[in-house]
């Protein structure tokens, strides 16, 4: 009897150990605010921050029309880290998608820009997959897309 009570609590114990919890979310802000502000500066970029924590740089800002939040949208870009390594692009004639439909920084970010328009989003964490990530992106990345935005649909 001893010996049975001594092993089940020692399952009980080691289920514990072993649960499957969701990932806690971890807060990237200050570091991803340093690595956006050192890549700014060895880049040499003039970047304008958001209350949110967003930065964009407008390369061309467009003379078309302006999207809302909740707009469709065609744009082209590229996605990349801040060491340079790009984790996805779209081709030249860029995809359609609707803003509300996007991670928030570029939901946020786009509508900086109008059609024809083209600059850098540089996306923390929490604007971006948060702590957990997607696909071939880790947790807690800082993002940049180079996006321009072909039209306003």
């Amino acid at each position: 009897m001893k010996s049975t009570l001594l092993a089940l609590v020692s399952l009980l114990f080691v289920s514990c150990l072993s649960d499957n919890e969701p990932s806690k979310s971890v807060d990237y802000t200050v570091q991803n605010e340093k690595e956006i502000v050192d890549y700014i500066a060895k880049n040499k970029l003039t970047a304008i921050k958001t209350d949110s924590g967003l930065y964009y740089v407008v390369n061309e800002a467009g003379t078309g029309a302006r999207p809302k939040a909740s707009s469709n949208v065609t744009v082209a870009y590229k996605g990349y880290f801040t060491n340079g390594n790009i984790f996805d692009q779209s081709n030249a004639s860029g995809i359609s998608f609707g803003l509300n439909q996007v991670i928030k920084g570029w939901t946020e970010g786009i509508p900086y820009f109008k059609e024809g328009g083209s600059g850098i989003l540089l996306v923390p964490a929490h604007l971006g997959y948060g702590s957990n990530g997607s696909g071939p992106i880790p947790g807690g990345s800082v993002l940049i897309f180079d996006v321009k935005l072909i039209k306003v649909n």
